[in-house]
């Protein structure tokens, strides 16, 4: 179980420090700062990355929190550990989020909209797949175990009703097994550019297999977080603008956080966008997906309800 948290903010304090103004007396010793676990996602993923330049940008914008991340299978790995109580922030996609009946997991709200991701469906350049049915009775990857490309490829799966050989291996194993015949195809669920796509682009030629009829039935049968969407052209070598769907991705947490951390943190995300994009080291390590981060989309997260401290931060901003 994650510590309980006792952290109080003062909004003043908060947007001070976020600005960068209390430099000289916000200096709090070691032993007063709350350490916050954030549940991101497995290797190859754009969660891994994304996950890690929020909990590096928020451990040195909020003062009293220090971040660490959490790797997980992804989206509902994500889910389950918060309910658990085993981390206190966490990333999933939206669909994976909403029950049936359209509400959110009882104990958790949605901090913000970051990003959406786009549902890949990868073959190699000389594959005799062309379309989706094509898949009936092939190797696939469905993603890795309690992970958003699991939820959303089943449903596509159910939807469409293809039976194939299904196998869960996360987006760098799914990569690696297509490279070397191990599967036929592999499902990702993922902002785009993704490193392990990016990385098996680069030095095999691939395509992908267009999606947009999964992406009307998905809007039919699911309305509210599926929307008909295009991986550009300029998203991977030598493969084609392609027709897929785009699943939005929150940042969740749990309903106990103290409501003036959460502002601290929504602030943080919000007027530093910039600085979250180039986390790494290097533009190697940059976050493109940041780029899709702004007020006006953020505070959308569907039947998902805003945590209190997150509410209180986009109702401020509209002053």
């Amino acid at each position: 179980m994650v510590p309980n948290l006792g952290l109080r903010l003062s909004r003043r304090a908060v947007l001070l420090a976020a600005g960068g103004l209390l430099a000289g007396c916000s200096q709090q010793p070691e032993v007063d700062r709350v350490q916050l676990r954030l549940a991101t996602g497995p290797a190859g993923a754009v969660y891994r990355r994304i996950g890690g330049a929020l909990a590096q940008h928020i451990s040195e914008q909020v003062p009293g929190a220090a971040v660490i991340t959490v790797p997980s299978g992804a989206s509902t790995d994500n889910i389950r550990m918060l309910r658990a109580g085993e981390v206190h922030l966490g990333l999933t996609s939206l669909d994976a989020l909403i029950t049936s009946d359209g509400s959110a997991p009882e104990g958790l709200s949605a901090i913000c909209r970051l990003y959406d991701s786009h549902l890949h469906l990868v073959v190699m350049a000389g594959s005799a797949i062309d379309e989706f049915r094509d898949l009936t009775g092939r190797r696939i990857s469905l993603g890795a175990r309690d992970s958003g490309t699991e939820f959303t490829s089943l449903r596509v799966m159910e939807l469409g009703m293809v039976r194939a050989d299904g196998r869960y291996l996360s987006q760098a194993e799914s990569a690696a097994a297509l490279r070397d015949g191990e599967i036929d195809a592999m499902f990702s669920l993922t902002g785009v550019p993704t490193p392990a796509i990016t990385e098996l682009a680069q030095r095999h030629p691939i395509r992908l297999i267009p999606l947009d009829a999964q992406a009307d039935a998905l809007f039919t049968a699911f309305p509210g977080p599926y929307a008909p969407a295009m991986i550009p052209a300029t998203a991977y070598a030598d493969v084609p603008a392609t027709r897929t769907v785009a699943v939005p991705n929150v940042l969740l947490g749990r309903n106990d956080l103290p409501d003036d951390l959460v502002y601290a943190i929504t602030d943080t995300i919000f007027t530093h966008t910039r600085a979250i994009i180039s986390a790494g080291r290097d533009e190697a390590e940059d976050v493109p997906e940041a780029w899709q981060i702004n007020v006006r989309t953020g505070i959308s997260t569907a039947s998902v309800p805003l945590h209190p401290g997150a509410a209180a931060w986009f109702h401020d901003r509209k002053r």
